[in-house]
């Protein structure tokens, strides 16, 4: 071969070696992005995002449930129990303002009746009838003048009702209710009674006697125990309570006793019953909550509000009640209003 091919044999040579080296450089550029937009993949991965914080958030446990003892409560598997999660008040709606007359302080079913504070008989505060006449066939009376306000003989028969639904007992009997002054000055000048006319609860027509008329058998003031016992056990989902609760005569005026109930309404009833307070106690308590702060509880399958509103003395109260919720307002004999709302 002369030196003319050869030098052409060699430019064919360097010219393929170029292309495999470009080829070559189009390779690593590649592989290079493909590396880098994989480890941007993997960040993001590894990133959390908002949507994923929520869950985390929502997926968070309560601290667990303790007994009255302290002690974790667990499930049959052994687990600790998550403590319930309360929801939020329901909102009553707007407040507008309720002109009040003085005179309602003396009036409604959380009226205070003691030896401070002596019953008023404000027109229209009761509609005081006969038991006898009003009941259902669940419950008996002493006599058929025995009496007492009518909205109380109604909440009277739906826990008598229920209680004998449950038990298929009919021994419990009315045997004492409502009493006129002269009724109540005979009992304290007989030494029956601590309170003179006009300081009786039995006054308002709210408060009553009890007692256990089994067949056959003697007669007792009531006491929870046996069959019995679902009375007392239950009569705060109807609004009662024991008006002068054991250990606490020197808050009452009177001594403690099983047999002598009152009523003050559902929530109130509920609440004094979970705190054992007496209707002494309960006043001064709901005095700390407003409308900017109410007492929020549940009772018989309702959510309520409750408030207090300090009366305007001898004169009007603007009493701030709900726009868009159903409420009662009741004097507290003392010195101002309780609001009671019905949320849901």
């Amino acid at each position: 071969m002369n030196n003319g091919n050869r030098r052409r044999g060699r430019r064919r040579r360097r010219v393929r070696y170029d292309r495999i080296a470009a080829v070559l450089a189009v390779f690593v550029v590649m592989i290079l992005l493909i590396v880098s937009m994989a480890k941007s993949c993997s960040n993001k991965k590894d990133k959390p995002s908002e949507s994923s914080n929520a869950i985390t958030d929502v997926m968070t446990t309560n601290p667990p449930a303790t007994d009255t003892n302290g002690q974790t409560v667990t499930d049959p598997n052994g687990a600790a129990v998550p403590q319930p999660t309360e929801a939020a008040p329901a909102d009553p709606g707007q407040y507008v303002s309720q002109t009040v007359e003085y005179s309602q302080v003396n009036c409604g079913d959380l009226v205070l009746v003691n030896t401070l504070y002596p019953y008023k008989f404000v027109d229209g505060d009761t509609n005081i009838q006969t038991i006898y006449n009003n009941r259902n066939d669940y419950y008996g009376t002493s006599d058929n003048v025995v009496s007492l306000d009518m909205n109380t003989i109604t909440q009277l028969n739906a826990l008598m009702n229920d209680y004998y639904q449950a038990t298929g007992n009919l021994d419990l009997r009315v045997i004492g209710g409502y009493r006129d002054v002269n009724a109540q000055n005979d009992k304290y000048n007989n030494g029956k009674s601590v309170f003179q006319g006009t300081f009786s609860d039995y006054h308002a027509g709210r408060t009553f006697d009890i007692g256990k008329f089994p067949k056959g058998e003697h007669s007792y003031y009531y006491t929870e125990e046996g069959v019995y016992s679902w009375f007392g056990q239950n009569c705060a989902n109807y609004g009662f309570v024991l008006r002068f609760l054991e250990g606490k005569d020197a808050v009452t005026g009177d001594k403690g006793r099983t047999y002598t109930f009152r009523y003050v309404g559902i929530p109130h009833a509920v609440y004094m019953k979970q705190n054992n307070l007496c209707l002494e106690e309960y006043i001064e308590t709901i005095k700390q909550y407003t409308t900017a702060n109410p007492l929020h509880l549940s009772a018989a399958g309702h959510e309520y509000q409750i408030y207090y509103v300090q009366a305007t003395v001898n004169g009007p109260t603007d009493v701030p009640v709900p726009s868009s919720a159903p409420y009662t307002l009741s004097g507290n004999n003392v010195d101002g209003f309780i609001v009671t709302v019905t949320l849901v």
